[in-house]
């Protein structure tokens, strides 16, 4: 079995085109970068988050999760949820249901409070999972991370293959 160890891409990772990113070029331990195109996240046609003050985690072998100001998410249709997950670079999320007309879309975001200094940018940000609401990069619409666990944004400038799949657990 194949190991990562941070030197190079991995002999399956997809050749990369002009305007593309591998997933395999993204550090460990992640980054953030700030990303101004315009983000929409929404339900029933109904927006939650629209911003272009987005920032983005990368991380490697995952596509980017995007992170919206707090200013930019109708917190309105946001019910704290129970539960709470650990990231060992980020610290504790916070998860999210969203409620839409008589829909509830339990855990579909999450944040993070008082992150790690290193993630200081996305201090009370909001990010979605796009398996469970309509996400669009610059009016892209969002395919999810596969295997439902992890929240990455794949779009066509992400290359990988992406962890989260059958057989990518040791990634």
């Amino acid at each position: 079995m194949w190991k990562y160890t941070g030197k190079s891409r991995p002999p399956f990772a997809e050749p990369v085109r002009d305007g593309q990113e591998s997933v395999w070029d993204y550090p460990r331990p992640p980054v953030t970068s700030p990303d101004s195109r315009k983000i929409l996240v929404k339900v029933k046609g109904r927006i939650i988050a629209e911003s272009d003050s987005a920032v983005r985690v990368l991380e490697t072998a995952s596509p980017p999760s995007f992170y919206i100001p707090p200013d930019d998410v109708d917190r309105e249709l946001l019910q704290k949820a129970s539960g709470s997950s650990f990231c060992e670079w980020k610290g504790s999320a916070t998860y999210w249901d969203v409620h839409e007309s008589n829909q509830i879309i339990q855990k579909a975001g999450w944040s993070y409070h008082n992150p790690s200094a290193r993630f200081a940018a996305i201090d009370g940000y909001f990010s979605f999972y796009p398996a469970l609401v309509n996400c669009f990069v610059d009016g892209e619409a969002v395919v999810p991370q596969p295997g439902g666990f992890y929240g990455g944004w794949i779009t066509s400038e992400i290359v990988g293959p992406v962890k989260g799949g059958p057989g990518t657990g040791g990634w």
